[in-house]
């Protein structure tokens, strides 16, 4: 038998750019033939702090000369210590590891439906989602989001998801039955388009979920972990859900995921209910915890905060200046998104031929996520970048 040379050895499920980066630092990343690019993708809101961060490098390499992987049938050292400041710096009580954002949600699911099986409330296993949402690509978190970009061609769908418009409130209501077991929404849609939720939602949401006796599921893997300011996005409007999803950020570029939870959410997460292979190992959990060293020290966040209304406000000047290519900018701290008027993948394509790596999103958006240690003078780099292209677009 032959191989199929039709088919690339790398299965083709992702359009890849023509960009082999050989090294990163900082901000900035360096292709294999010598070009430059300022990173304002940051692997999708992954590489937070940057690219070969000294203390996050250092970590790493001492942890390697030790112990990369366990079971999680014994006690890891640097998975307690995550968790317990993961406890500390949020509404969680109890913390479970995994390997990515789709197992993070994953685990918030089974967790919202276990805690109702648990309590003799059996029907109660539906989940009510938002359109415009990404939850992730395992099975039950296409189905979640419902969009048919994720679904087509994988039917049937996991059943238990009920989706509702973005923003209404009274179609939220009225998706609630004696099947509800909670609702689960992201405080920004990042594929979505860089939507923030009102702060009224997330509040209004909260009260539902309190008169019903439901769960109140957070998927903060890409809002979360400093990207708006806060540690965690909701922190934001001051609402506290039951459940939590992170991921991304929380590893700074090292695969690591984690489902926050109450312990009265979490009740019925009993032994050998749910485990992870590899989540939470020690080599995963002494990288996060380095991240929380740097995102915790004191003033970083609020540089994150200053930083964010830096360049919300040279995007907003650009939006002025360029009205034929830019149609608004939104989004909460270093979480940001054009609106554009051409197509989006235009303004990105410009964007990368003048040096500025940077995100599509639904709704016509470009996202710009660069890494929370970006300087003025590099987003003053960036915005010339921006306008340079926009200008292009223009003649």
């Amino acid at each position: 038998m032959t191989k199929n040379e039709a088919i690339p050895t790398v299965l083709p499920v992702y359009n890849r750019i023509d960009l082999v980066f050989e090294r990163g630092e900082g901000a900035w990343l360096y292709t294999n033939d010598g070009r430059k690019f300022l990173d304002f993708a940051s692997g999708i809101a992954v590489t937070g702090l940057g690219h070969a961060h000294p203390h996050l490098v250092e970590t790493l390499q001492k942890q390697a000369a030790r112990v990369w992987h366990v079971s999680n049938l014994f006690r890891i050292d640097p998975l307690e210590r995550l968790a317990d400041r993961l406890v500390a710096n949020s509404f969680a009580e109890t913390v479970f590891a995994c390997n990515s954002g789709a197992e993070a949600m994953e685990a918030c699911i089974k967790m919202a439906r276990r805690f109702q099986w648990a309590r003799g409330q059996q029907r109660r296993n539906r989940i009510i989602t938002f359109e415009g949402s990404f939850h992730g690509r395992t099975m039950a978190t296409i189905s979640a989001a419902g969009e048919t970009r994720l679904t087509e061609g994988f039917a049937p769908l996991l059943d238990g998801f009920d989706r509702v418009p973005f923003g209404d409130h009274d179609a939220v209501r009225a998706a609630i039955t004696e099947e509800t077991a909670a609702i689960m929404i992201e405080p920004v849609q990042g594929e979505g388009g860089i939507r923030p939720v009102p702060k009224e939602c997330l509040q209004g949401l909260r009260e539902l979920c309190d008169e019903h006796d439901l769960l109140l599921i957070f998927d903060e893997v890409q809002c979360g972990m400093g990207r708006t300011g806060k540690l965690f996005a909701h922190q934001l409007s001051g609402v506290t859900p039951d459940i939590m999803g992170s991921a991304k950020g929380l590893g700074g570029g090292f695969p690591i995921g984690a489902c926050l939870a109450t312990a009265r959410a979490a009740s019925g997460m009993t032994t050998s209910t749910h485990g992870s292979t590899f989540g939470g190992n020690p080599l995963a959990s002494a990288v996060a915890n380095a991240v929380l060293d740097v995102m915790l020290e004191d003033g970083f966040l609020d540089r994150v905060v200053e930083r964010g209304r830096y360049l919300a406000r040279k995007l907003e000047t650009l939006a002025g200046t360029f009205p034929g290519v830019i149609a608004g900018t939104r989004g909460e701290g270093l979480m940001l998104g054009i609106k554009c008027i051409a197509p989006h993948l235009e303004l990105s394509a410009k964007l990368r031929e003048n040096g500025l790596l940077s995100v599509p999103a639904a709704d016509n958006i470009v996202r710009l996520l660069p890494p929370m240690t970006i300087s003025e003078e590099e987003i003053d780099i960036a915005i010339d970048m921006i306008g340079e292209s926009c200008r292009a677009m223009t003649t």
